[in-house]
């Protein structure tokens, strides 16, 4: 009786211990992130450049890097589901886990193809000799010049300004003006109005409704 008892205490001590695992079809909001029904994910160990980020390429021109990246991780996925096991949650809520579409894991791809950078605080150098072999190859990333992402967000996150007011009272919808020139408006309750901040230096605008944004040329925000 003991004996079955230990057996039955070690069965669930190790049911406890096993990694949440999360899969299915999964819709890649940039580089490192992505949703899988109503979880988001974030891909443990890399780092990837933001939606905003602009690097420059060999010949020196600025290229909205983060949309690359995310492009990136979309072709690696290529329509399959993912499995993703579950290591963490990052301040946000996000799980932060290993992913796999097939036999790829996504973290290391992405890594190796030069559009994310091996994340050393976390991953503790897990993708170190994907990112040496990627820098050599000048792959992605590596063929010109870039700030690390978690750089970009420090630095970022000094230079932004506070948020402007609207000018006229429920005229709450912002027209942003993305990394490639398109005009976007966000309604308040979408997922990116929060951090949407207007530059009117840079052309950007508030509008009354959505109707006016159209007029005026913007095109509804995806989510």
């Amino acid at each position: 009786m003991i004996r079955r008892l230990s057996v039955m205490a070690l069965a669930i001590g190790l049911a406890a211990a096993a990694p949440a695992l999360v899969g299915g079809s999964a819709r890649v909001v940039d580089g490192d992130t992505f949703s899988v029904g109503a979880e988001r994910v974030r891909l443990w160990g890399v780092d990837a450049p933001e939606g905003r980020q602009v690097c420059q390429n060999a010949q020196g021109e600025g290229y909205a890097c983060g949309d690359v990246a995310r492009d990136q991780l979309v072709g690696l996925i290529g329509g399959r589901a993912v499995r993703c096991e579950v290591r963490d949650r990052d301040p946000y809520g996000r799980a932060v886990a290993r992913c796999l579409a097939g036999s790829t894991d996504l973290g290391e791809a992405m890594v190796r193809a030069g559009w994310a950078v091996d994340y050393v605080q976390f991953s503790r150098g897990a993708y170190a000799s994907a990112e040496v072999e990627a820098r050599r190859a000048r792959r992605g990333l590596w063929a010109g010049r870039f700030e690390t992402p978690s750089t970009w967000r420090a630095e970022a996150r000094q230079a932004r300004p506070a948020p402007a007011a609207p000018p006229q009272v429920g005229c709450v919808i912002k027209g942003n003006i993305n990394a490639k020139g398109r005009r976007i408006f966000h309604v308040p309750g979408q997922e990116d109005y929060a951090a949407t901040r207007i530059d009117t230096g840079r052309g950007e605008r508030w509008f009354c409704s959505a109707d006016e944004a159209r007029a005026a040329g913007w095109t509804a925000a995806a989510r």
